[in-house]
């Protein structure tokens, strides 16, 4: 793999504009939108949110059979992220003075609670492959997509 940012795919070029100039991959692989299926090891959160945004990502043209692990991994991020948030709210309730974000060790020492981190981290991976499927703000502004209609040619929308 090449060092460097990631290129952009050549349907995002047309759409915002070649402002590099470069000449386009007519060779790049093209993958019809689809609604996978979730993977059976889904959490009931992360089986909660892959429904929220799967069908909406279907619906722009954002989402093929071949993006199921990326959009698995998204939510199953989502579904820690939720777990461990719900455990330092329930941690909360019985801690006042720290709200559940430090606990003490056997030596008596306070340290950041590990579920913390853990949220932390999820939350950190769920952002990174939501802009990869452009569902934060920032990413929204670099793409301009479109609902794609069932048995619609995609080119039309660039040639017609």
């Amino acid at each position: 793999m090449k060092p460097g940012t990631k290129p952009k795919p050549t349907h995002l070029k047309l759409i915002e504009g070649n402002r590099g100039k470069r000449p386009l991959n007519r060779k790049e692989a093209a993958v019809p939108a689809a609604l996978p299926a979730p993977p059976p090891h889904l959490t009931a959160d992360a089986l909660e949110e892959w429904n929220r945004v799967a069908h909406w990502l279907r619906r722009i043209g954002l989402l093929s059979e071949v993006d199921r692990a990326a959009l698995a991994a998204y939510a199953q991020a989502y579904g820690r992220w939720v777990q461990a948030e719900r455990a330092i709210a329930k941690m909360a309730e019985k801690d006042q003075l720290t709200g559940g974000l430090m606990i003490k060790t056997s030596n008596g020492n306070a340290i950041q609670n590990p579920l913390v981190g853990t949220a932390n981290k999820a939350a950190a991976d769920m952002m990174r492959y939501a802009a990869e499927f452009g569902m934060t703000p920032s990413a929204r502004s670099r793409i301009s997509a479109e609902a794609t209609s069932e048995g619609a040619d995609p080119a039309d929308r660039f040639f017609s």
